[in-house]
């Protein structure tokens, strides 16, 4: 486990029944050109190491651990992606991998951990951390994170996303506009939601911006309970489909299991299907200034770097606007 800031260390919500998922179960298509640069094994963008020695999925849980052991973070992959799983170094104590046969999309792949976790500690609170994004200073971020536990214990039915203010109409993100305020708290106002966008128009997200709006960065702090409430009513075959796993859970059939969960399950998008459907169930916490970026593109990808002040080898000769 990755040592503890003293501040990161003394915030509540380091506690137990708070974990963590970590989402590598992407293909991670629009990146594909860049990391094919770095790395000619055609692994998933997870698994590159784009900046520093680590990969993306390494600094994730990296970042992760600076509030959540190991023993209480559940990565979910994809088994096309196993040559992949030792890409990196991931330290003595390792996560939970559960191993999906296909990717059926992000709402699979958050409700299938969420729901294993449920059935491991019913009073689960889940932070949830895609494993694509750069983030300048972990401590920060996790500080922010942290301090989202103590809101959801007031607000157990709320799903609590973090949100980072935008700096361009950005159509590529999903786009929340803030409500009435719930309550305020030293890291600043927790809003209701009044709607959801995921990946607008560019002339939909120039609005959103002007009125305020701003941009989902998919990490999201909730109750187990309520992130599987919320996929029962907006999936109501999925919720099925994955609850028919739990007699197997952590046995031998755990995998033929989850196969026939996702045999026939149809492919969706979290952000479209639960969220964007749903914004009464939702709150939003904006983060503080720092710099972060979901990398989910090249141009993303080598902005961040560049007004970082930082140069990987592959970066060399690739022209300022690639």
């Amino acid at each position: 486990m990755v040592p503890l800031d003293q501040d990161v260390e003394s915030l509540p919500g380091r506690v137990d029944h708070l974990w963590a998922v970590v989402l590598a179960g992407g293909q991670g298509t629009r990146l594909r050109p860049l990391v094919e640069r770095i790395h000619a094994d055609g692994r998933p963008k997870q698994y590159a190491v784009l900046v520093g020695e680590r990969s993306l999925l390494d600094q994730t849980l990296d970042r992760a651990a600076l509030l959540i052991p190991p023993d209480r973070t559940v990565v979910i992959a994809t088994r096309s992606h196993e040559p992949y799983f030792g890409a990196g170094a991931r330290g003595a104590a390792s996560p939970k991998f559960l191993v999906q046969p296909q990717d059926r999309g992000t709402a699979a792949g958050i409700l299938l951990p969420v729901h294993w976790v449920a059935w491991h500690d019913p009073e689960a609170i889940v932070a949830v951390f895609p494993s694509d994004h750069y983030v300048a200073d972990d401590a920060a971020f996790i500080r922010h994170v942290a301090s989202l536990v103590p809101v959801v214990r007031r607000h157990p039915s709320r799903i609590v996303l973090v949100a980072a203010t935008p700096d361009s109409a950005e159509p590529g993100y999903g786009w929340i506009e803030p409500g009435v305020s719930l309550e305020k708290q030293e890291a600043g106002d927790i809003r209701a939601v009044d709607r959801f966008v995921e990946k607008p128009s560019s002339e939909e997200a120039r609005a959103l911006l002007a009125r305020g709006g701003l941009w989902n960065t998919f990490v999201m702090v909730a109750r187990a309970s309520a992130l599987i409430e919320a996929g029962r009513c907006a999936l109501p075959d999925l919720h099925e489909r994955l609850r028919r796993v739990r007699p197997f859970a952590d046995s031998d059939g755990e995998t033929a299991a989850i196969e026939r969960a996702y045999a026939r399950a149809a492919t969706a998008n979290f952000s479209q299907s639960v969220l964007a459907a749903a914004p009464g169930r939702l709150a939003v916490s904006p983060l503080p200034p720092m710099s972060w970026s979901d990398w989910g593109t090249p141009e993303r990808v080598i902005t961040s770097l560049r007004r970082e002040g930082l140069a990987p080898r592959w970066l060399a000769g690739l022209a300022p606007t690639a």
